[in-house]
């Protein structure tokens, strides 16, 4: 089918997401059977349109078998191929005109290929997970697969019933029927689809804290083997929630959870409202105490507010590293100052080949970039003092609560709260590859 080219694509991923037009909710609704790992899906995407006719667009899907497709319950004409599904409708829809997408689709859900290994669902031993940073959202749901295109969603899955759902968001209903029973997630707050999180597990449920003294609701689900060892290692998130909330001004979503897998993970991952760990995660001495932190950062600095493309991702892995750090200040261990000091020793034998702003996808991921990034937040923290900096820090989180921001966007708020100019702190940090001087 030909048509006119996806505008303003992700420079990394220029497959994925369509900025023609924006989708404002997804409804989606799953039969999920962890045996066969089989999935049925349906979904409606609420959607507008750009500034320009759209006479064609596209969503991105793995390779499932399609049932209908419809554009305003009208059957459009359709490819799927190559992840993606390109839709030219009956007739063209007006600029700015809102319009519905349904799909129906179904197969055995795997994770997409990337060079990071697979992403999106996975089945696991009993259950599955979705871990889908940058690109496998669309391993389980047809989306506008780019992170500034934020929506709020409604996930509906009926499984067995030995089965524990948790999604991003509030439980609205858990119906048993028979042998199987439906849950379904609302999540309100804007959300973008490689933030949408989902697990299915044999899980206890715990909650963490007391949300009666009118704190966040916090909850996790975690299998019962491991609940000793978790209570040990998690009990500081309730306090680490009280920090953060103070320095970063109030948590962003309804609710928290996590879920611990019943296997190992290389690492934990964050989605909206929620974090996935492993098993591997948990061994009694709060050994990655610093990862829950991490992971509990990203709710303001990743998923509250959300990075326009990829080259940004330093906004949030540095601001979530920092957090770590500011744990660790607040909490009894080593200073951030100390923390920087360790990171910038390491990085220092390390190759001098990655710049903060625009890494490359090949170096989006790498340690490196988190660590230089959070040594960037604590250049920034000297240069503007104890109290400017962390007016700044919460004034960041605060007027960009639930919107889509770049670097430029960040370095023009933080020169805000400084008469001193900061374009060599920038520069050296930000867009050189050379490593600058520890700050002291």
């Amino acid at each position: 089918m030909s048509g006119q080219t996806t505008a303003v694509s992700d420079p990394y991923f220029p497959a994925n997401g369509d900025a023609r037009y924006r989708v404002h909710r997804y409804e989606i609704a799953l039969d999920y059977r962890p045996g066969p790992n089989r999935l049925a899906g349906t979904g409606r995407l609420s959607a507008i349109a750009g500034r320009a006719p759209l006479t064609e667009f596209h969503l991105n899907l793995a390779d499932f078998k399609l049932g209908r497709v419809l554009v305003n319950g009208r059957a459009p004409q359709y490819t799927h191929r190559g992840g993606r599904l390109r839709i030219r409708p009956a007739k063209p829809l007006p600029a700015g005109a809102a319009f519905t997408v349904d799909v129906t689709w179904s197969g055995n859900p795997k994770p997409v290929r990337s060079p990071w290994g697979g992403l999106g669902w996975e089945e696991l031993t009993d259950g599955a997970l979705v871990a889908s940073q940058p690109v496998g959202a669309p391993s389980w749901y047809p989306c506008n697969d780019r992170p500034a295109d934020k929506a709020s969603y409604q996930i509906s899955v009926n499984t067995p019933s030995a089965y524990t759902v948790v999604a991003g968001g509030r439980l609205l209903t858990r119906t048993t029927r028979a042998s199987t029973t439906t849950w379904v997630y609302e999540q309100p707050a804007p959300t973008s689809s490689y933030l949408v999180g989902l697990s299915i597990g044999m899980y206890q449920t715990v909650l963490l804290g007391d949300p009666g003294l009118g704190g966040v609701t916090q909850s996790a689900h975690v299998p019962a083997h491991l609940l000793s060892r978790f209570a040990r290692d998690f009990a500081r998130q309730p306090a680490m929630m009280r920090l953060f909330e103070e320095l970063f001004g109030p948590y962003p979503f309804g609710e928290y959870a996590v879920v611990v897998a019943d296997e190992e993970l290389d690492v934990p991952v964050e989605a909206q409202g929620l974090s996935l760990f492993g098993a591997n995660h948990v061994d009694g001495v709060r050994g990655s105490e610093r990862l829950i932190a991490h992971e509990l950062a990203h709710q303001w600095f990743g998923n509250s507010v959300t990075i326009a493309d990829w080259r940004h991702i330093w906004l949030n892995e540095g601001f979530a590293k920092y957090a770590e750090w500011l744990w660790s200040e607040r909490s009894g261990g080593r200073t951030a100052h100390e923390q920087a000091a360790a990171a910038h020793r390491s990085l220092a034998t390390r190759p001098q080949d990655l710049r903060l702003v625009d890494p490359g996808r090949k170096l989006m991921f790498d340690d490196r970039l988190y660590q230089r990034g959070g040594l960037a937040v604590h250049a920034l923290r000297r240069a503007l003092g104890e109290e400017d900096f962390f007016r700044m820090l919460r004034d960041w989180a605060t007027v960009y609560r639930h919107g889509v921001v770049s670097t430029a966007a960040f370095t023009t708020h933080a020169a805000r709260y400084t008469a001193d100019p900061l374009d060599d702190l920038y520069s050296a940090w930000l867009y050189e590859a050379a490593l600058p001087p520890l700050p002291v």
